[in-house]
């Protein structure tokens, strides 16, 4: 009896894990593809090739460690 209830506890911190990994993982790589794309576009747009695209990049970086800071502050 006593395993069923270890078992049904692991299962569920099982879940939680992969719930925050996934979780952090789209708060990384949604802005990282969006503001890709959006500086990418600009580059073609006013002919500036790589300004757009690594400001776009650093802009989803400080965006994604602001928003993963947020979550690990809410956790502890």
């Amino acid at each position: 009896m006593l395993k069923n209830k270890e078992q049904k506890t692991a299962d569920g911190s099982t879940f939680i894990a992969l719930s925050l990994v996934f979780e952090i993982g789209y708060m990384i790589a949604i802005p990282a593809v969006g503001f890709s794309f959006g500086g990418r576009y600009l580059d073609i747009r006013f002919e500036t090739s790589p300004l757009f695209l690594l400001l776009g990049i650093g802009v989803a970086l400080l965006l994604s460690s602001y928003m993963v800071y947020g979550k690990v502050k809410q956790l502890q």
